[in-house]
């Protein structure tokens, strides 16, 4: 994770309870989408709020030469990133924050970090900063209106992904608090990146790996149109 934090935020960031990984799945659609966008020369690639650095490890394989320069504002994920990645630095999502000069990336992952993110604004504008003109902005997020969440919305249940306290999970399913601030749709997250100064060329969807077992063959449907799916993945490029 990264980005100027609240001291009660930060602690709850660093607990090594909190999971920095999200499903292998959207880590290995993302991947493919980026490695079809690449040029054949060696490009870098960096991994914004890598976690644990298992969605490097993922995409690692697929795209063969290019280098990931994993970066992340947690002491914790890093020292557990730097198991699975050659390259991990400490940086924040601030002006300035990420440890690279401007337009010095050809591409950027930024994996389930946004919905976490205090000032996300602020955090593209250092996305943009760093990313070379034409580069590659690679964003997965969770969907506020997946298919199971218009369900539960229209009998008046919180959304799954929404959370209302750090301290438990309330009026939704599941048990796992995992700090989301943002949740975003389709239509916004589009609307989003293009007024940050990207163009939007792609929006996919991927599974959740939390969805119950005997619903998940309905989720992966699901992806078939992004908008419903449980994740949102989105290849944007800077302008």
């Amino acid at each position: 994770m990264t980005g100027t934090l609240p001291a009660g935020l930060r602690e709850f960031y660093e607990n090594p309870a909190v999971p920095v990984a999200s499903g292998d799945e959207r880590s290995r659609r993302q991947a493919v989408m980026l490695a079809r966008v690449l040029p054949a020369e060696p490009s870098l690639v960096v991994d914004v709020g890598c976690g644990d650095g298992s969605a490097a490890a993922t995409a690692g394989p697929l795209l063969g030469a290019h280098r990931i320069v994993g970066i992340d504002w947690s002491q914790d994920a890093l020292r557990r990133a730097a198991t699975r990645m050659n390259h991990v630095v400490r940086g924040e999502l601030t002006s300035g924050g990420l440890p690279l000069t401007d337009a010095s990336a050809d591409a950027v992952l930024f994996s389930e970090v946004i919905e976490h993110l205090v000032d996300p604004d602020s955090a593209l504008d250092e996305l943009r900063r760093i990313l070379k003109p034409g580069g590659h902005l690679m964003l997965s997020t969770p969907n506020l209106a997946a298919w199971y969440n218009r369900v539960l919305l229209a009998f008046g249940v919180q959304p799954v992904f929404s959370e209302v306290s750090l301290r438990g999970i309330h009026g939704r399913p599941g048990t796992q608090v995992v700090g989301h601030l943002r949740l975003f749709t389709a239509r916004a997250l589009r609307g989003f990146l293009t007024a940050a100064g990207f163009e939007v060329v792609t929006v996919a969807g991927a599974p959740f790996h939390g969805v119950p077992r005997p619903l998940r063959p309905l989720d992966r449907a699901a992806c078939a149109a992004p908008s419903l799916a449980s994740i949102l993945l989105v290849h944007a490029r800077r302008v």
